[in-house]
């Protein structure tokens, strides 16, 4: 079901993304159309070198070097890379549990937090990088797999279930003159996830594997300790080298030190309002939020995560008031190492988000799987509440779609048949014991499916742009509202779907707020343009303001060419509150105009 609920809506205009994704897809088309794997192009000012170029050379290849720009194929590699990575999860949960519950328990867990669903499908690093930047974390799981509780164990040898088990340190498995394979793969791996994304990630993957290597390993040798450090140095250096090609083949490395190095990494360090400032008042970028990152990023799940480090710290106590030393297996020092470096390291920059973390979320969900009977019930709970409150959101907003002519009567029924499923799911769960830990995961699922449901109409013909026989538009210079960075690139999406070559110019959107001085500056831009996007910004807006309507008391001077409707991307303070919460047609949907100067007469 999973599988199937990430698959639709792949290639959706409005799937939960970053606004950041228009601005990857702006370089990798410009860079496509040049022709040449680098230097990467763009037309936006200080916004080229803004990412390493293996994630544009991915757009570039899975559309066929432009020949397929849709969003379907730009982003069919991200979503590989998360089924590859649920995989894994499920494949090390199994390993170590030998429980195929558990395995699934896992893999369903990792698909329902909401950064999986908001970052591993959109045209974004998220999944790419945490693939190959995670893999030999999952090496280091595999070498841990056996049942065996490290801290009760000989170094060597113990018997288990009347069999002799010989017990191989971690750390000395990883040395091995024999082994030296292996480091340069784990260097090859991490270079591959910095030339997603970048250079500094290399230092918490190989933190986080260097303390996993270590803390998973009975006792402490001051010799392995050396070589494994000698080995974690050789791999960074190998993934640092495999990073720094982009200087030796990019034509201008200075461009790329300046934008890149300097601009987008090294600025997270600085702040204008002073280091501890933003991090101890910063809000969002603040360390108490950073401190939430996992919970944040869990989204649905937030009361479940809750609930496991609750029970963690009750455990811990009880062993404490028993006098019992706490005993930790291998695999799971694995695991909370990999948590705790990702988490320490992006507390450090001033800059700090909960999606720097991500790829430490697959160690979450093997946590979680692993520990899942132990979380209490009353947090499950919690869980199926949020999620039935979420459904039943998005049950009314299918019912204003269709009210508004935006869904048909079908995909009405199927989003709200889905809110009702999901509803079933939660209500099971609220009502028998046993069966809430499952319909927890169901529910969770059930809602991303009516999510997918709900936003499916506004990529029909009511979301998009029909074509117009009277005015064919191929090769025409077309005005466009923008907002944020390249935002005017969704148009290439609408307009440009058959290759028509539209060359799309934007404008301020702030401009479509300016009343009757709104009008002057649409005809201007009518006068200057083959055509204009314009958009309305009140709901009660049903035609453009240059056609002659109730609130144009003037002759038209324009024609409308399409319409569609659309989602609002960004809101003014103060435009959704408490009194129109349960009225999404109020502030949730705008339409757009595609329209043409009238001809001369």
């Amino acid at each position: 079901m999973g599988v199937l609920v990430y698959a639709l809506g792949l290639g959706g205009q409005n799937i939960p993304t970053n606004g950041d994704e228009l601005v990857y897809l702006h370089i990798a088309r410009l860079t496509a159309a040049s022709e040449h794997w680098l230097p990467l192009a763009s037309e936006l000012h200080a916004m080229r070198n803004t990412k390493p170029p293996l994630l544009f050379w991915q757009a570039m290849v899975a559309s066929q070097w432009g020949q397929d720009w849709t969003l379907f194929a730009l982003r069919l590699p991200s979503l590989v890379y998360t089924l590859l990575l649920t995989a894994l999860i499920a494949f090390s949960v199994h390993g170590i549990s030998q429980n195929l519950k558990a395995a699934l328990t896992a893999a369903c867990a990792y698909l329902c937090f909401f950064c999986t669903f908001r970052y591993g499908r959109p045209y974004l690093t998220s999944a790419a990088e945490s693939f190959w930047l995670d893999l030999p974390m999952f090496y280091a799981l595999w070498l841990s797999r056996a049942h065996l509780d490290v801290g009760a164990l000989k170094p060597h040898s113990s018997q288990i279930r009347g069999k002799k088990v010989t017990y191989v340190p971690m750390g000395a498995q990883l040395f091995d003159i024999k082994s030296i394979a292996i480091w340069i793969l784990i260097g090859i791996s991490w270079g591959l996830g910095s030339a997603y994304k970048s250079f500094a990630l290399i230092a918490p993957a190989a933190a986080a594997f260097w303390c996993a290597a270590l803390l998973s390993r009975p006792g402490l040798d001051w010799r392995v300790f050396f070589k494994l450090s000698i080995g974690c140095s050789i791999a960074s250096v190998l993934a640092l080298a495999i990073f720094a090609l982009w200087f030796v083949l990019d034509p201008d490395p200075g461009a790329v030190w300046r934008e890149f190095v300097v601009g987008e990494n090294a600025g997270k360090l600085n702040d204008a309002q002073g280091y501890w400032h933003e991090a101890l008042y910063g809000g969002g970028s603040s360390l108490w939020a950073q401190l939430l990152a996992y919970v944040e990023n869990a989204g649905l799940l937030a009361f479940a995560v809750l609930g496991l480090a609750m029970a963690g710290v009750s455990a811990w106590r009880r062993k404490l008031s028993d006098g019992q030393r706490l005993v930790i297996p291998a695999h799971l020092w694995v695991l909370l190492a990999w948590l705790a470096v990702w988490l320490v390291v992006f507390c450090i920059p001033s800059q700090r988000s909960a999606r720097y973390v991500i790829p430490a979320m697959p160690a979450l969900a093997m946590v979680l799987a692993l520990q899942w009977e132990r979380i209490g019930r009353a947090w499950f709970m919690a869980t199926l509440a949020l999620v039935g409150i979420a459904l039943l959101a998005f049950a009314r907003l299918a019912w204003v779609e269709h009210s508004l002519g935006i869904a048909t009567l079908a995909q009405g029924w199927l989003a709200m048949g889905l809110a009702l499923a999901g509803a079933l799911a939660v209500l099971a769960g609220l009502s028998k014991a046993a069966w809430t830990r499952t319909a927890t995961l169901l529910a969770c699922m059930t809602f991303y499916a009516c999510f997918n449901a709900t936003l499916a109409p506004l990529d029909g013909p009511q979301g998009v742009f029909a074509s117009n026989p009277a005015m064919p538009l191929r090769g025409k210079s077309i005005a466009v509202p923008n907002n944020f960075n390249a935002q005017f690139e969704r148009f290439e999406f609408l307009l440009n779907r058959q290759h028509e070559a539209n060359k799309f110019v934007p404008f301020d959107m702030a401009i479509l707020s300016e009343g009757e001085a709104a009008q002057g500056k649409l005809g201007d831009l009518l006068k200057r343009f083959d055509a204009v996007v314009w958009a309305s910004t009140r709901a009660d807006e049903t035609q453009a303001p240059c056609l002659q309507s109730e609130r144009n008391f003037g002759p038209a001077f324009c024609q409308l060419l399409a319409q569609r409707w659309t989602i609002k991307g960004r809101h003014k303070s103060g435009e959704i509150n408490w009194g129109n919460l349960w009225q999404p047609q109020d502030w949730l949907f705008s339409r757009e105009w595609l329209l043409a100067a009238l001809p001369p007469a």
